[in-house]
C-alpha cells in the first residue's frame, strides 16, 4: 500500500516573512565570525554591478548585515586567497569558489550552443588562453584591449575570446582591478578538488535549488528559480529530491518550498535596522519583496529623470522586519546627501535618520543633508533626528 505523503505545513505571512529575514541574515545576532566570506557563503551569490552610489552594491551586501566592515576589507574577503570567483548566477555574480561544480550544467550549455554574435579571427582564442599561461592573471587591457572603436560593446577580439573562454570555463574571473576583470586559467585558480565538470545536470540543478532554497528561506517557484536564473522546468525536474520541503502561506497565491532547518526553530532575535542595496537577494526578485513585505520597488536607474518616482538609485529602509520607507542617496565630498526621501508613515523618521548617519560614517561623511523629503515636515522632523 502507497503511503500518501505528509500534508505541507502551513506558515502566515508574518512567518514566512521572518523565516526570510533570519535566512537572509537580518534577524538575530550576524555571525561577525565568518565575516564578509561567512555572509557570501550562507548567500550563496552576491550580485555585482556597476553603480557605485554610497558604495557598490557587492559592498553594501554584507554592510546591511555586519554593520561598518571596511570597504578595502570587503574586496580583500572577497578577491583575495581563492575563496570565490566571479560567474554569470542571478546576474554577473560573486560565488564562494565551492560553488564552481554546481555550474558545470551552464558551463556545458554555452559551450554546447554558443551565442556570440561576435566572429574571431581563427587563432584568438587560443592566443589568450597562451598568454594567461605564460604571463599568469590578466585584465582585457593587458591582453590587448577590450574594446574597438566604436561604442562601448565593440569588443575587441581579445576580450570576446577571453569572454568566451570565461563562459565555457577554461577562464576564471579572480578578481575585479578598478571594475576590471581579472582573468586567470581555471585549472591555476580553482582548487584541484573542486575543479571538475563531473556534476551532470540533474544533480547541479537539485543542489542549486536546494541552496537557492536554503538562502531564501520559503520561496514560491519562481523565487527560488529565479535566485540562480535556472528554467522552470529545470526547478520542476528536481525539487522533489532537493530536500526542501512543500509548505503554504496564507495570502501566497501560488505554492511554495521552505528549507526544513529554517522550519524547526523559531525565527527571533535582533533586527537590523539598515539602508538596503537595490541588488541585495533580499529584495532583488520584485514580486516576492512585494508578496513578504507589502512594499513595491523599482531601480529607476535607467528610467528617464522626468519619470522617476523615488529617484536614480532608491535604497529601502529595512527596520524592525519592515520595509518602512527609501532614500536616494549621494556624496558630495564628506557630505551624505539624501536627493529624496519617501517614507511609509512618521514612525519611520528614527530609523531612517539612524541608517543614514550609520551609512555616512561607513563611507568617510561627516555631515548628512536632506535634500528632499515627501513634505516639508518630513524634511524637518529627519533633519531634527540627525541631530540627536
Amino acid at each position: 500500500m502507497t503511503s500518501l505523503p505528509p500534508p505541507a505545513a502551513e506558515l502566515s505571512a508574518d512567518e514566512a516573512r521572518r523565516i526570510a529575514l533570519r535566512a537572509q541574515g537580518f534577524l538575530g545576532a550576524a555571525d561577525r565570525r565568518g565575516g564578509v566570506r561567512g555572509v557570501l557563503r550562507h548567500l550563496g551569490a552576491v550580485q555585482l554591478d556597476t553603480i557605485s552610489v554610497l558604495a557598490r552594491s557587492h559592498e553594501l551586501i554584507p554592510y546591511a548585515r555586519l554593520g561598518a566592515v571596511g570597504r578595502k576589507a570587503v574586496e580583500e574577503a572577497y578577491w583575495s586567497g581563492g575563496h570565490s570567483f566571479e560567474y554569470w548566477s542571478h546576474a554577473a555574480c560573486v560565488l564562494p569558489v565551492e560553488e564552481w561544480p554546481h555550474f558545470a550544467f551552464r558551463r556545458r550549455a554555452y559551450r554546447s550552443r554558443p551565442h556570440w554574435n561576435h566572429e574571431l579571427p581563427e587563432g584568438t582564442y587560443e592566443q589568450v588562453i597562451k598568454q594567461l599561461r605564460a604571463e599568469g592573471p590578466l585584465t582585457a587591457t593587458d591582453l590587448g584591449g577590450a574594446k574597438n572603436k566604436g561604442e562601448w560593446w565593440d569588443w575587441s577580439a581579445s576580450k570576446v575570446a577571453v569572454e568566451r573562454a570565461l563562459m565555457y570555463g577554461e577562464v576564471v574571473c579572480t578578481e575585479r582591478r578598478g571594475w576590471k576583470r581579472v582573468y586567470d586559467l581555471a585549472e591555476r585558480a580553482i582548487p584541484d578538488a573542486l575543479l571538475h565538470d563531473d556534476l551532470d545536470d540533474t544533480e547541479c540543478l537539485r543542489r542549486l535549488v536546494r541552496l537557492a532554497g536554503q538562502s531564501l528561506g520559503v520561496g514560491t517557484r519562481a523565487d527560488i528559480a529565479d535566485y540562480h536564473r535556472i528554467k522552470g522546468e529545470q526547478f520542476d525536474a528536481v525539487v522533489d529530491a532537493s530536500g526542501l520541503v512543500p509548505v503554504t502561506v496564507q495570502g501566497w497565491s501560488k505554492p511554495a518550498w521552505a528549507d526544513p532547518e529554517a522550519l524547526a526553530t523559531e525565527p527571533r532575535g535582533r533586527h537590523r535596522t539598515t539602508l538596503l542595496s537595490p541588488f541585495d537577494s533580499l529584495v532583488w526578485e520584485r514580486a516576492r519583496t512585494e508578496r513578504i513585505f507589502g512594499f513595491t520597488h523599482r531601480l529607476e536607474a535607467y528610467v528617464p529623470k522626468p519619470k522617476r518616482i523615488h529617484g536614480y538609485f532608491a535604497m529601502p529602509l529595512l527596520s524592525g522586519g519592515r520595509l518602512i520607507g527609501r532614500v536616494d542617496p549621494a556624496r558630495e565630498g564628506r557630505t551624505l546627501v539624501a536627493k529624496q526621501v519617501s517614507l511609509d508613515s512618521p514612525k519611520a523618521v528614527r530609523p531612517m535618520a539612524q541608517a543614514l548617519l550609520e551609512a555616512a560614517r561607513w563611507v568617510g561623511c561627516e555631515t548628512v543633508r536632506i535634500e528632499r523629503a515627501g513634505t516639508p515636515q518630513e524634511a524637518a522632523a529627519l533633519t531634527s533626528a540627525l541631530a540627536i
